[in-house]
């Protein structure tokens, strides 16, 4: 299988001096399409500035980002947008919904500024919220929606249309398990239609579902889990120190 998502020896560093803050250290990391790989850790252990790097969102100081074989991190501003608009999907934690338009307007946004025509793309739409339980909800605006239709919406904003790189940073994070494991079962079809998924995730439930876990402690990556993150008999996690030796 080819790979969508590549890291190479990348850091990320903020400040300088003794208040340098080393977010990400030295990470090597790939990702394949059909391949979901949950990342786990500690807050402030650089989780969420993986996935910015990955999606073009923050710059790297230094390393390689390549996204379907694209050097992200040679690209300028309006050729990262275009990647991120046409080939990264990504659920954001604080969703970032526009609040002027319907949640099928929010959903069908990426596809119509990639140049699909308005018909097609609300069609697309309509289809990918109600995968997520929002049939009802088209033509509501988030401000009507509850935090966990918000969540529903984002996601479904996330995964419309052909994407290669799915990025989710906690995106069962408002949602009751039942609606969790729905929407983890929509991102897990999604990777194995040929997508390639990061998720970033607090919860050893959701980690499982991934072919694989990374866990960061301080920017750097100390361990990983094949077939998903460990689980005693209850599904409460396994000892992180233990996972990652």
């Amino acid at each position: 299988m080819s790979v969508v998502l590549e890291l190479a020896d990348v850091s990320r560093i903020h400040g300088q001096g003794p208040t340098q803050v080393r977010a990400l250290d030295c990470v090597d990391l790939t990702v394949r399409e059909g391949e979901l790989v949950a990342v786990m850790g500690p807050s402030g252990s650089g989780k969420s500035t993986l996935l910015n790097v990955a999606g073009g969102l923050d710059s790297v100081t230094s390393g390689t980002v390549l996204v379907g074989g694209r050097d992200v991190t040679a690209m300028d501003a309006r050729r990262r947008a275009e990647v991120r608009r046409r080939d990264v999907g990504y659920v954001f934690q604080d969703l970032n919904l526009i609040p002027a338009l319907t949640a099928l307007e929010n959903v069908a946004l990426p596809l119509e500024l990639d140049g699909m025509g308005v018909s097609a793309a609300r069609e697309q739409a309509a289809d990918a919220l109600d995968a997520v339980g929002l049939a009802s909800a088209h033509r509501r605006f988030p401000e009507d929606l509850s935090g966990g239709q918000q969540q529903r919406v984002a996601i479904a904003r996330a995964l419309v249309g052909p994407r290669r790189l799915v990025l989710a940073d906690e995106p069962t994070g408002a949602l009751d398990s039942v609606t969790g494991e729905a929407v983890m079962r929509l991102l897990r079809d999604r990777v194995d239609a040929g997508a390639a998924g990061l998720l970033v995730t607090h919860d050893a439930r959701y980690a499982a579902w991934a072919d694989r876990t990374i866990h960061l402690r301080d920017g750097e990556i100390v361990g990983t889990d094949a077939g998903g993150y460990p689980v005693g008999p209850m599904g409460e996690p396994a000892d992180l120190m233990e996972a990652d030796t």
